[in-house]
């Protein structure tokens, strides 16, 4: 049995940040009740690309869940929406502030009629200051929270995965669970709060704590590491290699790794303070070698010297590797439409119970019917 089983979640959310935090709940057992608007639901549905009517991402975001639709401008259809969050565990909901109040869904107006719900808002600036109405998207909130402006190297970059989205749907499924358990010793509900601004001021703590300290923006570094060197990528004859140099007895392996054993007493290199002041020479004296080799030569040489060390590989390379496979990270669903579909699994195992997905993403509404009959018998 999964730990959430017998939880209901009542799902409002749309796009990427609110649908990963229900997935999350959802493989960990929860049942998720996603509630989807006229005429054409979520749009994450139209991401592309597209397996046919439905996206990759939300084929992946979506999985273990239950869709029905509802108009909740019809009065019979709100009232619907009433019932089944009365019957509920959690409802979460990602619209802008104010929204859910003047529709009808918010805390205060929920709590009055299910005292033991908790209720989870995953917004864009969180709940208070001057952008708290604001809507933002995960590269809006990138710029805003200075993540861009320490990525990549000479040209202006964003981070090209959902790194605020779905770091903010962590947030709040720990959140959510963590009011549940709460409940248990309460035997209330309360509500739950994160946003992707507050994500994004999480993810740049380091960067943000530094300028605090020393009074300086911290400069792009491209693969290499603001707090240790040498930490980079490192051209060789084929693919760059990533190596991790983080401390001194690493850094004196890497030099007898390349044959380069007065690097050990060059005041330049001698700690690591000095080799962070002195990155670019030794990233240079480093590379010159490692262009002599190929990627596995060097990666060989590394991994006998154990030293932190890995190819930069392409989507097509994770898709072969072994180490992914072994660790089934990639999963097939069968789809009643679409034939096979493949998903991320959270990277979460239990000794006791297989959290890994079975069922694929709902079509649109798929579940209306059967949801709603079963609220009716049940009155």
């Amino acid at each position: 049995m999964r730990p959430l089983q017998g939880v209901k979640v009542i799902d409002v959310t749309t796009n990427i940040s609110g649908p990963t935090l229900t997935m999350i709940l959802a493989d960990l057992g929860a049942e998720v009740i996603k509630v989807e608007k006229l005429p054409a639901g979520d749009e994450a549905r139209k991401m592309e690309p597209k397996a046919s009517d439905d996206g990759v991402y939300f084929f992946n975001i979506n999985r273990q869940k239950k869709s029905i639709v509802l108009n909740l401008k019809d009065q019979s259809d709100y009232r619907r929406m009433l019932d089944l969050i009365k019957e509920a565990d959690v409802f979460v909901e990602n619209y802008r502030a104010g929204i859910a109040e003047k529709i009808g869904l918010g805390y205060e107006q929920l709590k009055m009629i299910n005292p033991t719900l908790v209720y989870c808002s995953l917004s864009a600036y969180g709940q208070h200051g001057p952008k708290r109405d604001y809507p933002g998207y995960d590269a809006i909130i990138q710029a805003e929270t200075g993540l861009m402006s320490i990525t990549g190297s000479d040209e202006l970059a964003r981070i090209p995965v959902s790194i605020v989205d779905q770091g903010s749907a962590m947030w709040g499924a720990l959140g959510v669970v963590t009011a549940l358990y709460d409940r248990m010793r309460t035997n209330e509900g309360c509500k739950v709060s994160t946003s992707l601004y507050e994500t994004g001021i999480f993810w740049s703590n380091y960067h943000l704590l530094s300028t605090k300290l020393t009074g300086h923006n911290p400069q792009k570094l491209g693969s290499n590491h603001g707090a240790f060197s040498p930490y980079g990528a490192f051209k060789t004859m084929d693919l760059p290699v990533m190596i991790g140099i983080s401390n001194n007895s690493l850094f004196e392996k890497l030099c007898k790794a390349l044959q380069q054993e007065q690097w050990i007493t060059d005041e330049r290199f001698i700690s690591n303070d000095v080799r962070v002041k002195n990155r670019f020479v030794l990233n240079e004296r480093i590379e010159a070698i490692t262009m002599q080799l190929t990627s596995d030569e060097l990666i060989e040489q590394l991994e006998i010297a154990g030293i932190p060390a890995a190819k930069v590989k392409t989507m097509h390379d994770v898709l072969a590797d072994p180490q992914q496979q072994a660790n089934n990270c990639i999963v097939k669903l069968p789809h009643e439409r679409d034939g096979d579909v493949f998903v991320t699994r959270i990277p979460i195992t239990l000794s006791h119970c297989d959290l890994i997905p079975t069922v694929a993403a709902p079509m649109y509404g798929e579940h209306t019917n059967v949801i709603l009959n079963r609220l009716e018998q049940g009155k």
